[in-house]
């Protein structure tokens, strides 16, 4: 019996070292980017501190940086992955997760939000907002930074 005991033991902890072995190497890129963008944005722009990251893969993936700039505002940068411009804007000068969402809610019935980030498409700062339908459909859901406008509706994948 304490034998058994013993070979569940090891085979308990050899499968939780290879869980944490696996979780590691799934985030290892994710950090990878996000150590990038940030070097980027503290050589490139105003932004000091930041306490929010993302990776928005659209047709052209960016990291997306919320924090604060050199005179204490709230800022956000836009930095694409590969080449381009980079973009900074005051968080103040453009709506909310909240506003966002409230934008979508006003114009669809959906089941379940399941992420709301930060994006860009064209040059143009966006919130991204993906949902389920009551038929499980997926959905993508783009709204204007600064306008608020909905920019493109894709609907049931």
């Amino acid at each position: 019996m304490k034998k058994w005991i013993v070979i569940i033991s090891i085979l308990v902890v050899i499968m939780i070292g290879l869980s944490i072995n696996v979780y590691l190497n799934a985030t290892k890129p994710l950090k990878v980017a996000e150590r990038k963008a940030e070097q980027i944005a503290l050589e490139h722009t105003s932004l000091v501190s930041y306490n929010d990251f993302n990776v928005y893969n659209g047709s052209t993936s960016y990291y997306v940086l919320k924090g604060n700039n050199d005179k204490g505002e709230k800022i956000i940068v836009w930095i694409p992955e590969k080449e381009g411009k980079i973009l900074v804007k005051k968080e103040e000068d453009g709506i909310t997760k909240k506003e966002a969402l409230q934008k979508l809610y006003n114009e669809k019935d959906p089941q379940e939000v399941l992420s709301v980030r930060l994006g860009m498409e064209n040059q143009v700062p966006l919130w991204e907002i993906y949902y389920k339908t009551e038929n499980n459909l997926i959905n993508y859901y783009w709204v204007h930074f600064e306008s608020g406008e909905m920019l493109k509706d894709i609907q049931n994948l």
